[in-house]
């Protein structure tokens, strides 16, 4: 298996590659911005570990083993192993100093773990409930670990923070539907798909299936619903870092407006959000309530 990069590559806006994780932007704090970068690319590098490459299922497992060995060695104060020095040096100080839950940097490998584990058994998510639940693993410690670093840590807070990351990650599914189906990856549910009366080729790139579009417009639907009962809580967190969550919003809810403007067939085109949608995000996020 190929080992992580040297050099890590620079922070992406939101929805793209390692979803829902806006880092070091100029909104960040900046007395936090090296402790989010960490966060970050510990985070990136355990995605690439379950996603890149061409290494094989048990080869990723054991990877993502070794990884979390390492995390749970630099959290006891012990020495990492060194295959990943880019990302347990830095990482090392900024738990210790932050007194970071090192169990949601955990949840976040028990997420990617599945994800493999899954995509090798050609695994699907029975209902929505069971979908939900992966997210807590997947998204919601992104969001906890942020709090965690702004001094939050209200049952409010925690419980909004989870219908926002919960939210992004849903977005993030409908938008890169056709690229998951296509590597064996099925996030639509069994219970969803039965009830729409959608079919496997109906998600397929040359499908115009009725079906599958109603399917993700109902999907769309709930994950703004979901983002929405969150938004509230980037009015409560002060300064750049509420402004920042705001954009985040917007960000997830600009993605839902172009996956409406594509009649919700995704699996035929992939929505994203360009340059000429800040302004629209920025005026938003101004008049958030």
């Amino acid at each position: 298996m190929n080992t992580p990069p040297a050099n890590p590559r620079p922070a992406v806006p939101p929805l793209d590659h390692y979803e829902n994780f806006p880092v070091a932007s100029v909104l960040c704090p900046p007395r936090l911005r090296v402790a989010i970068a960490a966060i970050y690319h510990f985070a990136r590098t355990a995605d690439d570990l379950a996603d890149e490459g061409d290494a094989s299922a048990g080869q990723r497992l054991d990877a993502l083993a070794r990884y979390r060995a390492d995390l749970l060695a630099i959290a006891s104060e012990q020495a990492h192993s060194g295959q990943w020095p880019q990302v347990f040096d830095p990482l090392r100080e900024m738990v210790h100093r932050f007194e970071l839950p090192v169990s949601l940097l955990t949840d976040l490998l028990n997420a990617f773990a599945q994800d493999v584990r899954y995509t090798l058994e050609q695994r699907r998510y029975r209902d929505d409930a069971e979908l939900l639940d992966y997210c807590t693993r997947s998204a919601n410690p992104v969001g906890r670990l942020l709090l965690h670093l702004y001094g939050v840590r209200d049952e409010l807070s925690l419980t909004q923070s989870d219908q926002i990351c919960s939210a992004l990650q849903l977005i993030n599914f409908w938008q890169d539907i056709a690229t998951d189906v296509a590597r064996g990856r099925w996030y639509p549910t069994q219970q969803a798909m039965a009830a729409h009366g959608v079919q496997d080729a109906d998600l397929q790139p040359g499908s115009r299936s009725d079906n599958a579009r109603q399917l993700i417009a109902a999907y769309a639907a709930s994950a703004r619903t979901l983002l929405q009962a969150g938004a509230p809580l980037a009015r409560r967190i002060p300064g750049r870092s509420g402004w920042e969550l705001r954009l985040v919003v917007q960000g997830g809810l600009r993605i839902l407006d172009k996956i409406e403007a594509l009649d919700f067939a995704t699996w035929r085109t992939r929505p994203k959000l360009t340059s000429a949608d800040v302004p629209l995000m920025l005026w938003r996020a101004l008049w958030m309530r």
